[in-house]
């Protein structure tokens, strides 16, 4: 069956690249809405659908947009809390252009969720299962969506700062397993791009408080990395926000290579573009059993691996 949150949860914090002080309000909503974000500090309090379609893609955040040019950036974080909580239906009213970065985790949006519990909707809930690989390129860079019966992820990272290095990891996200392995993992940069992305606008509301920073073989935030291989865990926590973005949750295999927001965007819309490489399931107890989300608990997020 399909969910939704118990009671509104409130978030508040600044945007990581606008530096704007934002509040995020996430609400319960009734079946068949999905996840609908609500400009509340406009007249009109304009709704955008976090759907793949309405993504302006971008390197450095996922941002959604509506006909009218309004936007809201930076939704990944939440978007993976969501479907890594199992949330399927929410509106999101938020007073500001950006979703607020917290601790540059999903920590805290799991958290709220996980604390307010879950309400079950008497709609059925259906997943996207892929029927074959549907494979995007550019130079070094690759996604893949691949056939599974749950919703893995495997993805490669490379950069010259020792700090970081090469990373890979695979995970299957069945029974909590982004709350206990992924949810808790920061965004990161490189200590050489802090002061370009800023002299462009970008990354005004980054601190050492919500992001690593590495410098070479350096970790330059205070208190250090919460895992070895953070970076890669916080590329596929990314990944998953992105691919929720589908409206529904994906039964099958991402493979990731140094890829990020655009190119997680350009896979769906090479999806959904060829329809024999999906279809529709509806989720019985079996299918519902091997998605993100279910049975999560406090005592998942407290044992964060």
């Amino acid at each position: 069956m399909q969910t939704t949150i118990k009671k509104e949860i409130v978030f508040e914090g600044v945007g990581l690249h606008s530096g704007v002080p934002v509040r995020l309000v996430l609400k319960p909503a009734s079946s068949d809405h999905g996840i609908v974000f609500r400009r509340v500090d406009l007249a009109e309090m304009p709704k955008l659908a976090a759907l793949w379609n309405h993504v302006v893609v971008s390197p450095l955040n996922t941002r959604l947009t509506n006909p009218d040019g309004v936007t809201v950036s930076t939704i990944e974080h939440i978007m993976a809390a969501l479907a890594g909580c199992g949330v399927h239906n929410a509106l999101i009213d938020i007073d500001g252009p950006e979703v607020p970065i917290l601790d540059g985790s999903s920590a805290t949006f799991v958290r709220g969720i996980v604390e307010a519990g879950l309400t079950r909707l008497g709609a059925p809930l259906r997943a996207i299962e892929i029927l074959r690989d549907v494979t995007m390129e550019d130079g070094p860079v690759m996604a893949r969506l691949s056939p599974a019966t749950t919703l893995q992820i495997d993805f490669s990272i490379a950069f010259p700062d020792p700090a970081i290095g090469q990373q890979h990891k695979t995970i299957n996200l069945a029974n909590g397993a982004f709350v206990r392995e992924l949810c808790d993992s920061r965004t990161f940069c490189r200590s050489t791009d802090v002061d370009a992305m800023r002299a462009n606008g970008l990354a005004l509301g980054g601190t050492m408080e919500n992001a690593v920073v590495v410098d070479g073989d350096k970790v330059l935030t205070p208190g250090g990395l919460r895992h070895r291989d953070e970076a890669v865990r916080h590329k596929m926590l990314d990944a998953l926000g992105d691919l929720y973005t589908a409206g529904a949750p994906i039964l099958g295999r991402y493979t990731g290579v140094r890829s990020g927001h655009a190119m997680t965007n350009k896979l769906l819309c090479a999806l959904f573009d060829q329809s024999d490489a999906w279809r529709w399931v509806n989720c019985d107890a079996k299918i519902a059993a091997r998605l993100p989300g279910v049975g999560v608990s406090l005592a998942d997020l407290d044992a964060v691996a």
